[in-house]
């Protein structure tokens, strides 16, 4: 499990509210036109609630599970949604049922984890609480490139594109990529990249 109740970016997020924005991020983006009618959303590692807010706003009951007490506040202050449920805890503890939402995302958290059995414990819980035809949204550093001169003591787990694929091979894949991000944190201002693994799928 993390070692400790607290996110590798909270230095982040104590200097820069919405330090990843208020915009959903870009699968989110794309699945949302396709939706319709209230659904449950978890948002596992779900930051400041940014893509959160984005369900939450049309309507579906969210829950938004982080580890960063500072993330959640942040989150609590812009998105003020009466739709999203906070959770201030350990993605590996938060209880959730069999079957028990529409979409799941990991968006950006799965490479916080400590270790490929943890990575892989996660997904096996995701999936298990996805609903038949249900939607997961993952985001990850894979195993490829990356600068962490901007994450100074940060030691994400990377595993590759591949193997996150073949986590999903009885999915139907609505979307998947292997390709390089390079942004530059508003914090620090060190520009930087990391190859990217982006999956969004379907359970059949």
């Amino acid at each position: 499990m993390l070692k400790r109740l607290q996110g590798p970016y909270d230095d982040a997020y104590r200097a820069v509210p919405c330090f990843w924005g208020t915009e959903p991020s870009s699968l989110v983006r794309e699945i949302l036109p396709t939706l319709s009618g209230p659904l449950k959303v978890l948002d596992l590692g779900c930051g400041e609630g940014k893509n959160a807010a984005a369900f939450a706003h049309l309507g579906c009951e969210v829950d938004a599970v982080d580890c960063s007490l500072i993330a959640i506040q942040n989150g609590k202050r812009t998105f003020p949604s009466p739709n999203i449920k906070w959770h201030h805890e350990d993605v590996l503890h938060f209880e959730c049922s069999e079957a028990m939402y529409d979409v799941v995302i990991c968006y950006g958290l799965l490479h916080c984890l400590d270790s490929c059995e943890e990575i892989e414990r996660m997904l096996a819980r995701v999936h298990r609480t996805t609903r038949s035809v249900g939607i997961n949204v993952v985001c990850t550093f894979n195993d490829r490139s990356h600068d962490l001169s901007a994450h100074p003591g940060f030691l994400p787990t990377l595993l590759p594109h591949a193997w996150y694929l073949a986590k999903y091979s009885h999915w139907q894949l609505v979307h998947s990529s292997d390709a390089d991000l390079h942004e530059t944190h508003p914090h620090n201002g060190i520009p930087h990249h990391h190859s990217m693994t982006r999956i969004l799928a379907r359970r059949l």
